[in-house]
């Protein structure tokens, strides 16, 4: 929602919104944009000059604002359906997938940038190349990262059904926001349905190998179809900060880590070129790929201690993330400190999975908010070297004053500062 009221406010419109704990990055592009954020949900801020309300799937019905929109009969739409609206006359890029969206859209943003296509783009993060999570950019293509989640209280519709993609990644699926589907199928009949808004002169990229994405394969494409990883038309090797391409051998120098992100950079050159940008020099582009804000960021270093911030929540994204700081640190300790904040961790729908999924890390302390609902003894390791907590700020001092090796903090929120707070502690000492 931060990065559409951006895309608003640069197509000349007066914007401004209502919402809760804001925290930067966002908080500070709302700002420097010139949009008015009002904090909480005062019915006063309707008044009768608005044109459009556009309500975010984080509204129910009982929210304030939502039920002065509906007494008075105002003009309202969804997110996800004014996007659509704004970018009708674009190639819109559509980058799908359980994880990996953001930075796989930021990828392929600045490899369209690069190759000089000037995208306009809405990114669920802040790519370092830009500054930015949202621009409407000058050329013909538009990326935005196509989300699988609800579209309102009132059209409970995947939003990216909304986005009427010229090319759709598909770069893995998985189970999750268990608050709104029921089963894996319920999410495969989702992403299938945005397959079906492709138009046949359009292109389809999905990721080989994975059983939930063969199935929707499976149901129908109608469009070009391209596939890349293993046994696809693209596939990348990672080794440190080299990328290496396993069909030709040439590689290239980055500043990203880990195989998750080569696969990333697999669907990000695949959807470049599917708009016509050569595979080379879609790689080349990569070589100046800055990262994105919380992908895998370090905040902190002295001989003794590394920091690490990173948006994993889902166990699949978990264990990627701990995969490559575990090859970075070799033998070095690694303590990974994790919120569990997403509807669908809160209600402990992957508990063992989160277990298995910290594998590589020596010591593990998960966050919860107080009275979850299930066991979280699951959690824990008979050794000792996982704890549950309930307060974050019992945690900064503790972890300033003992953590060595690898801390890496990992959460889909602010983690209450938690971050910060730590960091600031240790800069102190």
């Amino acid at each position: 929602m931060g990065g559409l009221a951006q895309l608003c406010r640069e197509s000349g419109w007066q914007v401004s919104g209502s919402d809760q704990h804001v925290y930067p990055p966002m908080s500070d592009q709302l700002a420097r944009a010139g949009i008015v954020l009002h904090e909480g949900y005062d019915p006063a801020v309707l008044d009768d000059s608005l044109d459009l309300v556009v309500i975010g799937n984080a509204m129910s019905r009982g929210n304030p604002v939502v039920e002065e929109v509906l007494n008075r009969k105002l003009p309202f739409s969804s997110g996800p359906e004014l996007l659509g609206r704004l970018t009708a006359s674009r190639t819109v890029l559509a980058v799908a997938g359980t994880h990996g969206k953001t930075t796989t859209s930021s990828l392929l943003a600045w490899i369209l940038e690069a190759n000089g296509l000037s995208p306009g783009f809405l990114i669920g993060g802040v790519p370092t190349n830009f500054g930015i999570s949202a621009r409407l950019g000058s050329g013909d293509v538009f990326v935005v990262e196509a989300d699988e989640y609800d579209t309102a209280f009132f059209d409970k519709r995947s939003k990216f059904v909304h986005y009427h993609p010229d090319v759709f990644g598909l770069n893995n699926l998985e189970f999750d926001h268990a608050d709104i589907f029921s089963d894996l199928g319920a999410i495969e009949t989702q992403f299938h349905h945005a397959i079906r808004r492709v138009p046949s002169n359009g292109f389809v990229v999905a990721r080989q190998g994975i059983d939930s994405i063969d199935r929707v394969i499976a149901r129908g494409v109608w469009s070009h179809l391209i596939r890349v990883g293993r046994e696809g038309s693209i596939q990348f090797q990672a080794h440190n900060h080299t990328l290496t391409d396993s069909e030709s051998l040439r590689s290239i120098d980055w500043s990203m880590r880990g195989q998750h992100n080569a696969e990333n950079a697999e669907l990000a050159v695949a959807m470049a070129h599917a708009v016509g940008v050569p595979i080379e020099r879609a790689m080349d582009s990569l070589t100046n790929f800055a990262g994105v804000a919380r992908r895998l960021n370090v905040l902190f270093e002295d001989p003794s201690l590394r920091v690490w911030d990173d948006f994993a929540h889902h166990p699949t994204a978990i264990a990627f993330t701990l995969a490559a700081v575990r090859a970075e640190a070799g033998e070095r300790p690694i303590t990974a400190v994790i919120e569990l904040r997403s509807n669908t961790m809160k209600q402990g729908v992957h508990g063992q999975a989160l277990a298995e999924a910290t594998r590589d890390a020596d010591r593990v302390i998960w966050v919860l908010p107080p009275n979850v609902g299930w066991d979280t003894q699951i959690l824990l390791r008979a050794d000792g070297s996982a704890q549950v907590s309930f307060d974050t700020q019992l945690l900064r001092d503790p972890l300033a004053e003992t953590a060595v090796g690898e801390l890496v903090f990992m959460s889909n929120g602010g983690f209450s500062g938690l971050q910060a707070a730590v960091v600031a502690k240790l800069a102190s000492r």
